[in-house]
């Protein structure tokens, strides 16, 4: 079977849909109205081809987890049978990233939580990912399999009346 790395080291200034970048900064409100600014790690979801050409003034992120912090907050991931679920994509809310062995850039298990995404304006960003070099960018075919997954998130359609089981 072959062997395809999940991960790759980006060195120049470009941005493509599947770069981790971290501690990405992000105006949260207090239910007082009270902003406040909190930072995340995230993904960068928008489509390569956009960020190249420099269309869009604002790129869709959405953060990721390391799985083993994650479960402090997620008891279901703490289970055998919910890391499985992640695992097979029965939780269109999550998608869970490989470990990365590579040596400049080790990871444990990553959740994307599709839940939280947020918009960073392009230029920011770009600075961002500026001061992080190597970053690590999803590679494909698994940078495909996380739009996949998003899709997924944003097209289910929930029915009336199901079939019933059989």
């Amino acid at each position: 079977m072959s062997d395809y790395p999940w991960y790759g080291l980006a060195e120049d200034d470009t941005l493509q849909q599947g770069d981790l970048l971290f501690d990405c900064p992000f105006d949260e409100f207090e239910t007082t109205g009270e902003a406040f600014e909190t930072a995340y790690d995230v993904v960068v979801l928008s489509h390569s081809c956009d960020l190249a050409h420099d269309k869009l003034p604002i790129v869709q992120v959405c953060p990721f987890w390391d799985l083993e912090a994650l479960t402090k907050d997620v008891e279901f991931f703490r289970s055998k049978r919910g890391r499985e679920e992640l695992r097979r994509g029965g939780l269109p809310g999550y998608h869970l990233l490989n470990r990365c062995a590579l040596a400049e850039k080790p990871t444990d298990f990553l959740v994307v939580d599709f839940r939280m995404q947020f918009a960073v304006k392009f230029v920011d960003l770009k600075m961002l990912a500026r001061g992080q070099k190597p970053r690590l960018r999803l590679l494909p075919p698994y940078r495909e399999h996380l739009a996949q997954a998003l899709a997924r998130f944003y097209m289910r359609v929930g029915l009336p009346v199901d079939i019933p089981a059989f």
